[in-house]
């Protein structure tokens, strides 16, 4: 199978699983209708085998099970629908190629679709995850913006996580010291230089990508934070927002009336999470823990006395 062949039967898989998605149930003809109204058709319909192995294409690629209801008009529909929206990689992929597959229907609109460019490094993303197929050590040369130098050094790749239109790397070094410290998490636009070497290494079993980012907001994984209960009153105009795209996964909504909500989250208070707490404005208060709340009016008073005019 070439790769334009390849590209077009994914194409079609995901035109499938939108149409029944969106269509909650359909009869194989109607889905027949709506595939000959689409160019993606050309013409031709779907045959009843073909269809078939698209199904069990369809539930090997992304774990999507399209099923009949095997009575009256024999309507198909997408079991456990409500998995499309969770988090994980088949999730993730589906979303990507729905998105991917819709854009490059618009090509006469192309001017008038705006996308956002993202560094994310994606010319090691590859060679990353073969890597780790293989627990293979990789060399990386790396430039840390703390140090402002540039250093080369081998790692082993335990996961890599997409945060923010950015994709990061969880490695270990190999160089004994670092070792001990235990994994660190790596920018994959940082990386100016990567390629596998021939050694070896073993995954640690007990180690566990979910584990490792637990009650983070972000891809900062200290440790040394413990994860506590913080509580955020926020606008009742900005919790829209808050309420439609959860800042992490442990949110409560404990609290709503016409002026203001309050979010509840078990989480570590690192430093991307008070970012993005001090990105809301005003629009945001820290309740609780009191420490978190000192820690952002400092910033606040920080910023205020560099913002001070005086009167001339």
């Amino acid at each position: 199978m070439n790769n334009d062949r390849g590209q077009s039967l994914i194409t079609k898989y995901v035109w499938v699983i939108d149409t029944i998605y969106r269509r909650r149930k359909i009869s194989f003809k109607e889905l027949n209708e709506l595939w000959l109204r689409d160019e993606i058709s050309r013409g031709v319909e779907i045959p009843k085998r073909t269809f078939d192995n698209w199904r069990q294409v369809i539930f090997d690629m992304f774990g999507i099970n399209i099923t009949n209801e095997n009575r009256g008009e024999y309507r198909y529909y997408i079991e456990y629908e409500e998995d499309i929206h969770n988090n994980g990689v088949r999730s993730w992929l589906y979303n990507t190629l729905s998105v991917s597959n819709a854009l490059a229907k618009s090509q006469g609109l192309k001017n008038r679709i705006l996308l956002e460019y993202v560094p994310s490094g994606q010319e090691y993303l590859q060679p990353i995850i073969e890597a780790m197929k293989e627990n293979r050590v990789l060399n990386i040369t790396y430039h840390s913006y703390w140090k402002d130098e540039e250093t080369s050094f081998d790692v082993q790749p335990y996961c890599v996580k997409l945060f923010r239109q950015r994709w990061y790397m969880v490695a270990r070094s190999t160089y004994p010291y670092y070792f001990e410290q235990g994994p660190r998490v790596y920018a994959l636009d940082r990386i100016h230089d990567l390629y596998a070497t021939e050694e070896k290494f073993k995954m640690p079993k007990d180690w566990d990508a979910q584990n490792f980012f637990n009650g983070c907001f972000g891809i900062i994984a200290d440790q040394r934070i413990e994860p506590q209960t913080v509580k955020l009153k926020v606008s009742a105009g900005q919790a829209n927002y808050i309420r439609d795209l959860m800042l992490h996964e442990s949110q409560e909504e404990i609290v709503k009336n016409e002026e203001y909500s309050i979010f509840k989250y078990y989480i570590r208070p690192t430093f991307d999470f008070i970012q993005e707490i001090l990105l809301n404005g005003e629009s945001m208060e820290v309740l609780e823990p009191l420490s978190l709340r000192e820690e952002i009016a400092g910033i606040i008073n920080r910023m205020n006395s560099k913002y001070t005019i005086y009167n001339t």
